[in-house]
């Protein structure tokens, strides 16, 4: 059982969101009382996880943390194995106590680019739209941000979240709430919100984008990555069936389709700030995520289409603020 007391008291002091009380607590009792299959045995292996604060923080940089005694070797074992069974780990990577997770994706990569591109995190409040385990949360707390909320329903990554927290002595600083965006109010709120991966899952794009401008402070700011073509203002792909494999992605707009679909939803000084090519040396198998990713869902005669003879993975940056 989850205790989200913090999270009350929190937001209970902070004007802006203390409209949130209003809905939250029942939202989470829900979510409390529906089943998981594997939710207990997370939290049994959750409670396992040694706390106290560690004496390195490092979260600028990466995410590390460890004392000068290490671990001793069963120790370090010990905590190893709890954390494997948190498996798959898909972001990341984390440095725990010399164990290093080596996630699935480099999302230290992604981490490097944006960041040249956003105004200073310093304390600002930010809202993390589908943030996986949490693992830019911490490099946001390490660009000094005040507050970091991160919203997604996966009751893993609310796991892997909560264990990486315990090790890091309990940061107040950072809140993961397994909610999907389409149940937050309009709390006009937040400095600063990412939605980083959401955008092709969501059926209607642009009312995602319209919920998240309803996150955000007048003049707050959006950070939006998300998977494009190449093309014009009129270019999308629509997927008939999979794309890469997967099942529940619907819209692929072009980086300048995407830039227009965000100035009519309200948003200004809307940039492009990258565009690349997902690599297969930033998202891959590894022993912390053993299942197929990448290199399985390109076409190995033609790794720059995906299996299905699409595009390969695309991925574009965009920043915009609320007008």
């Amino acid at each position: 059982m989850f205790n989200f007391a913090n999270f009350y008291q929190l937001i209970a002091q902070d004007t802006r969101l203390q409209p949130w009380l209003n809905v939250l607590p029942q939202q989470l009792t829900d979510w409390q009382n529906a089943e998981h299959g594997d939710f207990d045995r997370w939290v049994r292996a959750l409670n396992k996880i040694p706390s106290g604060t560690p004496e390195l923080i490092e979260l600028k940089q990466s995410v590390t943390l460890s004392n000068s005694t290490p671990l001793t070797f069963g120790e370090q074992k010990k905590l190893e194995s709890l954390l494997k069974t948190f498996h798959p780990w898909r972001k990341g990577p984390y440095h725990l106590h010399g164990i290093h997770i080596d996630t699935e994706w480099r999302s230290d990569w992604k981490w490097d680019r944006v960041l040249p591109h956003i105004s200073p995190l310093k304390d600002r409040s930010v809202l993390d739209v589908g943030c996986g385990n949490g693992y830019h949360m911490w490099r946001m707390l390490g660009e000094g941000a005040r507050l970091c909320v991160g919203i997604d329903p996966s009751h893993l990554f609310l796991v892997q979240f909560e264990a990486v927290r315990k090790l890091l002595g309990d940061d107040q600083r950072a809140h993961l709430l397994p909610l999907g965006i389409e149940q937050l109010p309009e709390l006009n709120a937040f400095d600063t919100v990412f939605s980083m991966g959401v955008l092709y899952h969501r059926r209607s794009p642009l009312d995602h984008l319209i919920q998240l401008k309803n996150q955000l402070v007048t003049g707050g700011e959006l950070i939006l990555e998300t998977l494009v073509i190449e093309g014009d203002e009129n270019a999308v792909l629509v997927p008939v069936d999979r794309y890469a494999q997967m099942r529940n992605v619907y819209f692929f707009p072009s980086a300048k389709a995407l830039k227009v679909w965000l100035e009519k939803c309200g948003f200004g000084d809307v940039r492009i700030v990258d565009e690349s090519v997902t690599s297969v040396d930033e998202q891959r198998t590894t022993q912390w995520m053993t299942h197929n990713s990448l290199p399985d869902y390109l076409d190995p005669n033609n790794p720059s289409k995906t299996v299905e003879g699409y595009p390969a993975p695309r991925r574009a940056i965009l920043v915009a603020k609320k007008l």
